[in-house]
């Protein structure tokens, strides 16, 4: 008979809603499918601590509703050297490990990319907020990100119309406009400001829309900027410099990154945690799944990292046209 081999899952970076979503699939369908299942709590740096326990069917209970990750994380700086990551190595052996799966973002990804090229099966899931992995249409907790971002926003537009005022809002995105360009369509901002489009023009890119708009009427305002493109606060100090519309400036911060994940987080995690298991079946590893076209499919670690992802073209152009 052949060996039974053993999936251990963890989930590394930064924490995104649908993460318990995609561990529960692999726990489940690994366990369904042959496999023993280990988890390994607060990605590499457990992992180099030895923080790794069996996983049974029931050890995934009542998680695809719950924010955050059961398994916890961390960010590993020590586990850029080689010699970290050998003993990584030594140590999913030891612990009767086959397969590594890691849920997580680019930095993730770069050090499974770095395990498997030692020699050790990899598979990776795309987990992050931000929506930045190139190869796929989507990443965990990014539906989750952007409607926890058009709750907030609503809330606050209720004050600014009230008293007919600006608001901008600081979203997550130190180099990815994502978040920012589909909350902001989503909540009829008259500028989003996002990264990709170069350094900031305050009169260009805010003042000229809102004075435009101020002649048409409207007498209140939402500006949504991604956190890489300026600081909120100083965004609205110059505005109610430049147009003196009284003008505040709200940061959400993490509140982005926690709450209950939408259904479509659930769904879409639950599949490519599956997709993860199937391609171990099928023993292809060192490769990223990923969403493209709404159909699961996977990328070499090289290909997926020498990807580069822009912002879709005509949601930019959609974006301009409607803020007015």
């Amino acid at each position: 008979m052949e060996e039974k081999k053993t999936i251990g899952v963890l989930t590394s970076g930064g924490d995104a809603p649908g993460m318990n979503a995609a561990i529960r699939a692999v726990v489940r369908a690994g366990l369904n499918s042959g496999f023993s299942v280990c988890g390994i709590r607060r990605g590499y740096q457990g992992l180099l601590e030895r923080d790794i326990f069996e996983m049974d069917l029931r050890s995934v209970s009542h998680i695809l509703e719950r924010g955050g990750t059961m398994l916890y994380s961390s960010r590993c700086p020590d586990f850029a050297e080689d010699r970290n990551i050998k003993k990584a190595i030594e140590i999913l052996k030891e612990f009767g490990i086959d397969v590594l799966v890691v849920i997580g973002g680019d930095g993730s990804f770069r050090g499974a990319k770095r395990v498997a090229e030692l020699g050790f099966p990899c598979i990776g899931i795309p987990a992050t907020i931000d929506n930045d992995i190139a190869c796929t249409e989507y990443t965990i907790g990014f539906d989750t990100a952007i409607n926890t971002v058009v709750q907030m926003v609503d809330r606050v537009r209720d004050t600014s119309q009230s008293h007919d005022r600006c608001s901008v809002i600081e979203v997550m995105g130190r180099e990815a406009g994502y978040i920012a360009l589909e909350a902001g369509i989503a909540c009829g901002a008259i500028s989003i400001l996002v990264p990709e489009n170069g350094p900031l023009n305050i009169e260009r890119d805010v003042i000229a829309k809102m004075v435009s708009t101020l002649r048409t009427g409207k007498q209140n305002f939402i500006v949504i900027a991604a956190e890489g493109v300026g600081h909120a606060p100083y965004i609205a100090e110059k505005i109610e410099q430049l147009t003196g519309v009284t003008t505040n400036a709200v940061v959400l911060g993490y509140v982005q990154r926690g709450g209950t994940p939408t259904a479509k987080e659930r769904v879409l995690a639950t599949l490519m945690g599956e997709k993860a298991v199937e391609l171990a079946k099928q023993n292809l590893f060192n490769c990223v799944v990923a969403i493209k076209c709404a159909k699961v499919c996977h990328y070499s670690f090289d290909e997926a990292l020498n990807m580069k992802k822009t912002l879709d073209a005509d949601l930019l152009r959609l974006s301009e046209e409607v803020s007015v």
